[in-house]
């Protein structure tokens, strides 16, 4: 039981946490203190009493770790970060400042946030990562907490999350939920209704409590003992009122979003929240010493092993690769959900089982736990079938504002996959990840080139996207072969080509097929294959097309809108020269891949009569 010494000197430290978040977002003119009031308590109990970190050295790898889900309430944060000696009480007046690094949500612009949030319901997920890591991997003492509002429980991610760290028995995670009872234009689904949280925690698997969420002695109390649960991840459903402490905004709508205005009504506000000089000074109680997990060397990454014409798919020449990657950079860890059999990433939980993270279908926290991986110092790999991923674009979009780096390789894009149907078919992937910001986007068209790039894709900043597809294709290349990001093959060429086919994937393999064709009828074409879709190489695309009349026809198994045309199209526009795009136009049906290629003006048939029309 917590002193009552100690509970008063929390309670001071609530109450300077309540005026830290009104002063900074009044100062601001935006923001959300309503919601940091709710939380105050709950802050002061887990930085000053429960949490171990020091506030000196933010790397520290036993520092316990903190997530803020509810990423609205990011004052508070920082008012406890400052308040624990972090960073220096003045800088919360330049909250939301452009020239700040506090944000009006966490970013790891301050390196206490290990990943950006703000979109709700990613946070547990995040938290999910953290802890498997801690727990599964580097083994140390830190444990995860995880602070969410009552709105965002409505999110599917957080039961994604809730189930995942359940099957992992995570029982170095703690999530914590304000529940304030209001939204941002309603009363929140439950209200105020604590039991409905905790018993569906607690059919998910979680040692799950419920408590007054402005009480310390009970708030407390609930975090000791999560430290002594064994084999379960914990929950504390805490109920609290929006804006509590100010009696004008303590459990009133309308108020969500709205700073004080400064002046008489911020004033009015502080007076209800009287310091007295009571109740001690605050601590933070630093991490114990320990040994840390040392990481082995890192060695290069042995050359592919293929023979010229062998049929391999790149799905399952990604598969080898990873596999090899893991042997020989000890930080690559491995996610998928229930799709390794086809993505071929059970090749890297064959392997390196111990650094394998089942995920099951559930995109979305699979790839927000990945954040938690990536936060954590490690290289994940992201699996599933490119049309899946789609599921997941805000969090692969919120690991972006983290500017976390993590490879995600879709699988069975485009009609090329057959009777599937158009459910499995990815035919957006390449549009959704060109447009996150500092991506990188690969487009392997045999084993080797996946192999080099898979390889390439550890060391690289950023999301990177690896698309491979399902048929086996012939190996164009050399083991030798070198692929640079940004750069291109040029895979035929003559002095007299009458344009440049670029292609990239399954459609490479049609391309060079047509191009047979067409030398036999007395036309020549130039093929590049564009392994790189983004950075595309626009050097050598221009090269190409001031050779072959200045025309380009781009060939992509993908919906015609942001695709590798549009890359293609980017490059060269401003240069006068004219890009043709052949791509899927309108939605597919099941058939045989060679059918569909041909019913959508991708196969070599095809290809054939688009040229000799725009040659003619």
């Amino acid at each position: 039981m917590t002193s009552a010494q100690d509970i008063a000197t929390l309670q001071t430290a609530a109450r300077k946490l309540r005026i830290h978040s009104l002063r900074s977002t009044a100062e601001a003119g935006s923001g959300h203190p309503t919601s940091c009031l709710s939380a105050a308590e709950l802050m002061a109990a887990l930085f000053f009493h429960t949490m171990r970190f020091d506030p000196k050295n933010p790397a520290h790898p036993q520092n316990d770790r903190f997530v803020l889900s509810k990423g609205h309430a990011a004052p508070v944060l920082y008012a406890a970060l400052a308040e624990a000696g972090a960073l220096p009480v003045s800088q919360l007046d330049t909250l939301r400042k452009i020239t700040s690094d506090l944000e009006g949500h966490p970013t790891p612009r301050i390196p206490w946030v290990g990943a950006a949030t703000g979109s709700l319901g990613q946070g547990l997920s995040v938290g999910v990562g953290m802890a498997l890591n801690g727990k599964y991997l580097d083994k140390l003492s830190a444990r995860v907490y995880v602070l969410l509002g009552d709105g965002e429980i409505a999110e599917g991610s957080v039961w994604e999350a809730a189930a995942l760290a359940s099957h992992y028995q995570l029982d170095n995670l703690v999530g914590i939920i304000d529940v304030n009872g209001l939204g941002q234009s309603q009363r929140t689904m439950y209200n105020h209704d604590v039991e409905v949280y905790r018993a569906r925690f607690a059919a998910f698997g979680w040692h799950a409590v419920s408590v007054d969420g402005h009480n310390l002695q009970e708030v407390t109390a609930a975090l000791d003992t999560a430290r002594t649960v064994k084999n379960h991840p914990t929950m504390i459903v805490a109920r609290t009122f929006k804006g509590k402490g100010i009696s004008f905004l303590e459990d009133k709508e309308g108020w969500h979003g709205k700073p004080l205005k400064k002046g008489e009504e911020l004033d009015k506000a502080l007076q209800e929240l009287p310091l007295n000089g009571s109740g001690g000074t605050v601590h933070v109680t630093t991490p114990p010493a320990g040994a840390v997990r040392t990481v082995g060397t890192v060695a290069p990454y042995p050359a592919p092993d293929y023979q010229l014409g062998e049929k391999v798919a790149t799905r399952a020449a990604y598969g080898t690769a990873l596999a090899k990657l893991g042997s020989v950079n000890p930080l690559v860890v491995a996610l998928d959900g229930d799709t390794k059999n086809s993505t071929f990433a059970e090749k890297f939980k064959d392997a390196h089982p111990e650094r394998f993270f089942e995920s099951f279908i559930a995109e979305q926290n699979m790839v927000s736990a990945a954040v938690g991986f990536a936060a954590c110092g490690k290289i994940p790999f992201v699996s599933t079938f490119a049309a899946f991923l789609t599921r997941a674009f805000d969090n692969i979009r919120m690991a972006a504002v983290s500017g976390i780096s993590i490879t995600y390789v879709g699988s069975h894009c485009g009609v090329s996959i057959g009777e599937d149907g158009p459910s499995q078919m990815g035919l957006e992937d390449l549009a959704m990840m060109r447009a996150i910001p500092n991506s990188t986007v690969l487009y392997p068209s045999d084993a080797v080139s996946a192999e080099c790039l898979v390889a390439a894709a550890a060391g690289l900043k950023g999301a990177t996207y690896i698309r491979t597809s399902r048929p086996a294709t012939p190996v164009l290349y050399a083991n030798t072969e070198e692929f640079p990001i940004g750069g291109s093959k040029v895979v035929r060429s003559s002095a007299k080509d009458a344009l440049t086919v670029v292609a990239a994937g399954v459609t490479l393999h049609e391309a060079l097929t047509a191009s047979d064709t067409l030398k036999a009828a007395g036309i020549n074409i130039r093929v590049i294959d564009a392994y790189s879709v983004k950075p595309i190489d626009g050097q050598g695309l221009l090269q190409a097309a001031t050779q072959t009349r200045n025309t380009l026809v781009v060939v992509e198994d993908h919906y015609a809108d942001g695709g590798l045309g549009d890359a293609v199209l980017n490059a060269v526009a401003l240069h006068g020269v004219r890009v043709h795009k052949i791509a899927v136009t309108e939605v597919p049906r099941s058939g045989k891949p060679e059918e569909l290629l041909d019913a959508h003006g991708l196969s070599a048939r095809r290809i054939v009569e688009f040229v000799k029309k725009v040659v003619s």
